[in-house]
C-alpha cells in the first residue's frame, strides 16, 4: 500500500472518531451517548495543551500525559501529529486539495514554496507560552524574598559555573566576569522587592485561542453540530443554540477559506501547536530527504508539499508534515524517508531571530498584567459573570481553562455557553451561565461539565457536595450566585399582575423564593356605585365590565364604607355585576349608592439569599420577555470569598 493511501486512512479514521467524540457528548444512557468514551483523548494528544496548563497551573493532570507520548513519537518521526492525526490539519488539507487540485503545476509549485511568513507560528507560540509562563517568572523573581536558601543555593551554583567558565578560557576575564554576575545578582534581588508578594497573579491559558484541537472542538461543538440541530439530523433532544457564537464561527470560517490562498495556510502560519511539533521535529531521527545530490532540480516534489519545506534543495525538516506527497511526486525516485541527512543538505535552524523572540515574549509578559490593571479580579469584578458549579476561583479558573468547549456541550439544559466580553477579552470564550437560552436552568442534581473538564478549570463534584448532603451538610449546597428581583419589571411588583412563576419553579428546599400577599386597588377611574345587592351578588350602576375578565380567582371586591371590609373573592362578573364566592358573604349587602373596590391579590416574590444557589431555573421561566424580572448575579457564590454578599459568622 503507498505510504500516502496510508496516511489518509489515518486522517480520515482520527477524523472520524474526533467527530464521533463530539457527537457522543451528551448526557444519556444510550450506546451513543456519553457511556464511558474518552472524549478528551484527541484533545489530551495534543502536547501544547499538557505543555501550557503545566506552565501555568504548575500542575499534571493524568490524562494530559498522553501528549508525552506525541512528544516522543514527534522526536523519533518528527511531525507526524500535523499531518497524520490532527483532525483540523485533515480539514486544511481537504479544503486546499479541493481548492487547488486543477492549477497549473507551475501555479501548485509557487503557492507550496516556503514563505517567510511561516516564522509568525513561532512568535504565536512564544508569545501564548510566555502568558502561560508568566507567574513562573515571576515567582523566581520573587525568590530572593520567599526562599532566601533556595536563592542562596542557586547563586552560588551559577557562580560555580561561571567561574569555571571563564577559567576554561582566560584568567584575565575573572574579575570582568565576576563584576557582571554580582550586578545580575544585585538585580535580581532589587527586582524581588519591586515584585513582592501579594500582588495580582498573572498566570493565564490563552493557548485555546488557536491551539488547533481546542479550536476545532470549540467549533464543532458549538457552531456545526447546532447547525444540524437545525435539519432532520438532530442528534440532541432539543435544538442546541449557543450566545455569542459569531467571533468564533468567524475565526473557523476564515481558517478555512484561507486554504484558497495558501494550502493549509492555518497550518504554515498560525498554528501554535505546529510551532511547537517543528521545535521538536529538528531533533527527530527519522526524515524526509534525498538519498542522493544527483537532482534535475524540477521542483516536481514542491508540487504537493503540504509543508512548503523546499524539499527540493535544503529541506526545512521542522516545516514538514510528513505528507509523502514529495516521495510519490519524484519521478526520479531520489526522494525518500530515513534516518540521515538528505543529500542536498538541511535547515535545522528556525528563523525565529533573538530579536523576534525578545519581542514575542516581552509581549506576552505585558498583555495580562495589562488586562488585568482594570481590576477584573479584584473589586471590579463582573457580577455578571456567573461560572458553572465547581468551576474554580476567577484567577485559577483563568489558568486552566483551554476554551475547548466541552463543559457547553455536554450540558443537559443547555446553559453553558461561552463568554463574550463580559470576562474581558482574557476571559473570552470561557463558559458562563446564560439562563434565558436552553430548557432549563443549572440543575441541582448535574454534575457533569465538571467531570469532563479536561483540566478541571471546573473540578468535578460529587453529588452529595453539589447539594450540600452527606460530608458536606456542614458547608451547604454549592452556590453559583444569588437571584435579584427588579421591581421595576416584575408583574406582581410593577404591573398588578398575578404572577408566582419564580417561586413555583424554584427547587431548593425549602425554597428560596417565598412570597407575601397584598391586596393592590384597580384602578377603575372611580369606585364602582352599587345598584342593588344581596349577600352574594352585587350589580353596578353605569359599568361596563368584560364578562369574567374578574373570574380567575385573583380578584376582589370590597365595600368602601362598611363595618366589614373583608376582601370577598370574585368567582364570575357580567357586563354590570359580579358574584362572589360562598365562603363569605356580604353581611349586611352594601347598600344601594354606596361604592366597592375592586382589588387584585398579589404574591409578591422575596430572595432569601441564605437559600439561594443560583440555579437559574427561575430567571429561565420567568414570563417576562426580554430582560427577565428576576437575574442570577454572581453575587455570593461559592468559589470566591470575596463575592460573599452575607456576613458570615466567624
Amino acid at each position: 500500500m503507498d505510504i500516502r493511501t496510508t496516511r489518509r486512512i489515518s486522517q480520515s479514521f482520527f477524523f472520524i472518531v474526533f467527530i464521533w467524540f463530539c457527537l457522543v457528548t451528551a448526557i444519556g444512557d444510550q450506546w451513543w451517548q456519553l457511556r464511558g468514551w474518552p472524549v478528551n483523548w484527541i484533545l489530551q494528544l495534543d502536547p501544547l495543551v499538557g505543555l501550557a496548563t503545566l506552565l501555568s497551573t504548575r500542575t499534571v493532570y493524568a490524562g494530559l500525559l498522553w501528549g508525552l507520548a506525541t512528544v516522543c513519537l514527534t522526536i523519533l518521526l518528527g511531525r507526524f501529529f500535523c499531518g497524520w492525526v490532527c483532525p483540523f490539519g485533515a480539514i486544511h488539507q481537504f479544503s486546499g486539495y479541493i481548492a487547488n487540485r486543477k492549477k497549473k503545476t507551475a501555479a501548485k509549485i509557487r503557492l507550496n514554496t516556503y514563505h517567510p511568513g511561516q516564522v509568525i507560528k513561532y512568535w504565536i507560540l512564544v508569545f501564548l507560552l510566555t502568558i502561560s509562563a508568566l507567574e513562573l517568572v515571576v515567582d523566581l523573581i520573587r525568590l530572593p524574598r520567599s526562599n532566601l536558601w533556595l536563592f542562596v543555593i542557586l547563586v552560588l551554583a551559577a557562580l560555580a559555573i561561571t567561574a569555571r567558565h571563564t577559567l576554561g578560557q582566560t584568567r584575565t576575564g575573572i574579575p570582568g566576569a565576576l563584576g557582571v554576575f554580582l550586578g545580575l545578582v544585585v538585580v535580581w534581588v532589587l527586582s524581588s522587592v519591586i515584585f513582592k508578594a501579594g500582588r495580582t497573579p498573572s498566570a493565564s491559558l490563552q493557548i485555546g485561542l488557536l491551539d488547533p484541537i481546542a479550536l476545532v472542538s470549540r467549533s464543532i461543538n458549538l457552531i456545526v453540530l447546532p447547525l444540524m440541530d437545525q435539519t432532520s439530523l438532530r442528534w440532541t433532544p432539543a435544538p442546541r443554540l449557543y450566545d455569542g457564537t459569531w467571533l468564533i464561527a468567524a475565526v473557523f470560517i476564515a481558517a478555512v477559506l484561507l486554504n484558497l490562498l495558501v494550502p493549509r495556510f492555518y497550518c504554515r502560519f498560525i498554528c501554535p501547536a505546529g510551532a511547537l511539533f517543528g521545535v521538536l521535529s529538528r531533533f527527530a531521527l527519522w526524515r524526509i530527504g534525498k538519498t542522493s545530490d544527483d537532482c534535475s532540480y524540477c521542483h516536481a516534489c514542491e508540487k504537493h508539499c503540504e509543508g512548503g519545506c523546499s524539499p527540493t534543495t535544503q529541506i526545512r525538516f521542522y516545516e514538514c508534515v510528513l505528507c509523502f506527497n514529495c516521495m510519490g511526486d519524484c519521478r526520479h525516485g531520489l526522494m525518500t524517508y530515513q534516518n540521515a541527512p538528505s543529500a542536498t543538505g538541511e535547515i535545522l535552524a528556525l528563523d525565529l531571530s533573538r530579536r523576534q523572540f525578545l519581542v514575542s515574549a516581552l509581549s506576552g509578559a505585558a498583555v495580562i498584567p495589562a488586562l488585568r490593571v482594570s481590576g477584573n479580579l479584584s473589586t471590579n469584578w463582573s457580577p455578571a459573570l456567573v461560572r458553572p458549579p465547581g468551576a474554580l476561583t476567577e484567577p485559577e479558573f483563568l489558568s486552566r481553562c483551554i476554551k475547548c468547549g466541552q463543559c457547553m456541550r455536554i450540558c443537559p439544559t443547555n446553559v453553558i455557553h461561552p463568554a463574550g466580553l463580559q470576562a474581558g477579552l482574557e476571559g473570552l470564550w470561557t463558559p458562563v451561565l446564560n439562563f434565558r437560552i436552553g430548557t432549563s436552568g443549572c440543575q441541582l442534581n448535574c454534575i457533569a461539565c465538571g467531570h469532563l473538564c479536561p483540566t478541571a478549570a471546573i473540578r468535578p463534584l460529587s453529588l452529595d457536595e453539589r447539594k450540600g448532603q452527606g460530608d458536606f451538610a456542614d458547608q451547604g449546597p454549592v452556590t453559583i450566585g444569588t437571584a435579584f428581583i427588579d421591581r421595576g419589571r416584575c408583574l406582581p411588583w410593577a404591573m398588578d399582575r398575578p404572577c408566582i412563576v419564580c417561586q413555583e419553579n424554584c427547587p431548593v428546599s425549602p425554597k428560596a423564593i417565598t412570597t407575601r400577599t397584598v391586596f393592590n386597588t384597580i384602578n377603575l377611574g372611580s369606585d364602582p356605585v352599587v345598584e342593588r345587592a344581596d349577600a352574594f351578588y352585587v350589580e353596578i350602576q353605569q359599568a361596563d365590565l368584560a364578562v369574567d375578565q374578574y373570574a380567575t380567582g385573583d380578584y376582589y371586591c370590597r365595600p368602601v364604607a362598611a363595618t366589614d371590609t373583608r376582601p370577598r373573592r370574585i368567582i364570575s362578573n357580567w357586563e354590570r355585576g359580579m358574584k362572589v364566592a360562598g365562603d363569605l358573604a356580604f353581611e349586611p349587602p352594601p347598600p344601594p349608592g354606596s361604592r366597592i373596590e375592586i382589588l387584585v391579590k398579589l404574591q409578591q416574590p422575596y430572595v432569601d439569599p441564605n437559600r439561594c444557589i443560583g440555579c437559574g431555573i427561575c430567571e429561565h421561566e420567568c414570563p417576562v420577555p426580554g430582560k427577565r424580572a428576576i437575574r442570577v448575579t454572581a453575587e455570593n457564590e461559592s468559589r470566591s470569598r470575596e463575592h460573599a454578599l452575607l456576613l458570615k459568622e466567624p
